[in-house]
C-alpha cells in the first residue's frame, strides 16, 4: 500500500490543489517501509490526481480540498482523508493505527479569496466557515 500526505516544512499541507510535494509513505505489514518526499510536478486537481494515480497511491491523507479534486481523486480510485493538519508522520502513523482524525465533508469553495484551506482567514479555520 502507498500513502500520499500533502506536505509542506514536515506538515500536513493545506490545499490539496496548490501542493508543491509530496511525502509518500509505503506500507507493509501495517508498518511504514519507506518514505520519500517528490515534487508534484504540476498544479490542480486533475494533475495532481492523475501524479498521485501513477505514482500507485493508495490513499490520500491531506487538508482542504475541493469538489473537483474529490471527484477527480474518487475517479483515480484514491482513498481520500481530508482535513488533518499537524505532522504528516503524526497524520500516517494515526493512520496505520486506525484512529487518524480527519474530516470527510470538508471542501473548499473560496479558492478566488487568495489563502488556504486551514488558514484562519475569512471564517474558514479548516473545518468551518466555507471549508465544510
Amino acid at each position: 500500500m502507498k500513502v500520499a500526505v500533502t506536505y509542506e516544512n514536515g506538515n500536513v499541507f493545506q490545499h490539496f490543489g496548490h501542493t508543491e510535494q509530496f511525502k509518500l509513505y509505503d506500507i507493509k505489514d501495517g508498518k511504514v517501509a519507506g518514505m520519500e518526499v517528490l515534487s508534484a510536478q504540476g498544479s490542480g486537481h486533475g494533475a495532481l490526481a492523475v501524479f498521485l494515480k501513477d505514482m500507485g497511491v493508495d490513499a490520500l491523507i491531506c487538508g482542504g480540498i475541493g469538489a473537483g479534486a474529490k471527484n477527480a481523486l474518487a475517479d483515480a480510485k484514491i482513498e481520500l482523508y481530508p482535513g488533518v493538519s499537524g505532522s504528516a508522520d503524526d497524520a500516517v502513523s494515526s493512520f496505520l493505527e486506525g484512529n487518524l482524525v480527519y474530516h470527510s465533508e470538508i471542501q473548499c469553495e473560496h479558492h478566488s479569496e487568495g489563502h488556504h484551506c486551514g488558514e484562519d482567514k475569512h471564517g474558514c479555520s479548516g473545518n468551518g466557515g466555507s471549508c465544510r
